[in-house]
């Protein structure tokens, strides 16, 4: 099946955490409307960086009220409970997207070039997902099969979202 593919904005401490292996689950207020198992994530990491470092593939993602999806992810969110619980303040469910695999780009893809080759590119706000022009592009413009890394070739995808409330 084909991934969903999503370009997600990172805080840059956040994503070198990922790409270093620290941090394997990333943490979102909002629903991924379409990302489960085996989909893909376009990382662009935030100022200073303003960079899209790499892509990691995503293992599966956990809804939950704040307090129970902290005792999912406590070991594996690269977070203090201070910093989480400030995070989700205000917050009746929360949104854990674990990560399978990563890889960094070798060189990665700077703002400026970005918008010279991506006229009317913005990084998301939380996260967009991508057309097939525009991952075309990122393909081009990385040299690197985005698609075959997540194994999956068909073009329907059902999402998988894992309750545990």
């Amino acid at each position: 099946m084909s991934p969903s593919i999503a370009l997600l904005s990172i805080q840059h401490e956040y994503s070198d955490m990922i790409f270093e292996g620290i941090k394997q689950v990333e943490l979102r207020r909002v629903r991924p409307r379409s990302l489960g198992s085996g989909d893909l994530i376009i990382v662009y990491a935030t100022s200073p960086q303003k960079e899209i470092v790499g892509i990691v593939q995503v293992d599966r993602v956990v809804e939950n009220t704040p307090e129970q999806l902290w005792e999912v992810v406590k070991d594996k969110a690269g977070i203090s409970h201070q910093d989480f619980l400030a995070y989700f303040l205000d917050s009746s469910v929360g949104f854990g997207i674990f990560i399978r695999k990563v890889h960094r780009f070798k060189k990665p893809l700077s703002l400026t070039s970005l918008k010279e080759r991506w006229k009317n590119f913005h990084p998301p706000q939380c996260y967009k997902y991508l057309s097939d022009n525009e991952l075309s592009l990122f393909e081009d413009m990385t040299r690197f099969n985005i698609v075959d890394f997540s194994g999956k070739s068909i073009s329907y995808f059902q999402p998988e979202i894992i309750s545990t409330v």
